[in-house]
């Protein structure tokens, strides 16, 4: 905001944040909005934040982007994506072990299962969506104790045949 960038954030981010200002714009999830040649639509995820959402942006090069982080899992399904920017911060297995070892604390365990996206339920996602038109995917937010990039990145692109990338 003070190198003057707009910011698009739900009412329950901006609170929470202590954000006002002209550069501050709200949003409503379900409710599409236009920025320059893109519309994106927020929606809902599930996450211990104050209102969080993710977005499904289309342009029309027919171009379908679904961005989500910090989300247990999607409530929706999706057609026509060509790519998708997604967080998936741990294993189940890696995190069970992790909390045998001692590295992780069973109230954490608790609290990443209930807010974070593993690769299990990643790969339930992506196989209960239509990946015809999609171009590849980028993993985000891997958890730097509890995730495996190149596992990660070898897993999905198994699933799916897409170009994966961990960012």
């Amino acid at each position: 905001m003070k190198s003057g960038v707009d910011c698009y954030m739900s009412r329950g981010t901006a609170e929470a944040l202590g954000l006002n200002g002209h550069r501050i714009h709200i949003i409503e999830a379900m409710k599409q909005f236009q920025v320059g040649t893109w519309a994106i639509k927020p929606f809902q995820t599930h996450h211990d934040a104050q209102e969080p959402l993710a977005f499904l942006l289309a342009n029309q090069l027919h171009e379908k982007v679904l961005y989500a982080t910090d989300t247990a899992y999607l409530a929706f399904k999706f057609q026509g994506l060509t790519h998708i920017l997604i967080g998936c911060d741990y294993s189940m297995e890696i995190l069970k072990a992790g909390v045998t070892e001692g590295t992780v604390n069973r109230q954490l365990k608790r609290r990443i299962v209930q807010t974070h996206m593993s690769l299990e339920r990643l790969l339930d996602m992506l196989r209960a969506n239509d990946l015809s038109m999609l171009q590849e995917i980028h993993l985000l937010h891997l958890s730097k104790t509890n995730a495996d990039a190149e596992m990660f990145k070898r897993k999905v692109q198994e699933a799916t045949g897409k170009p994966t990338y961990v960012v």
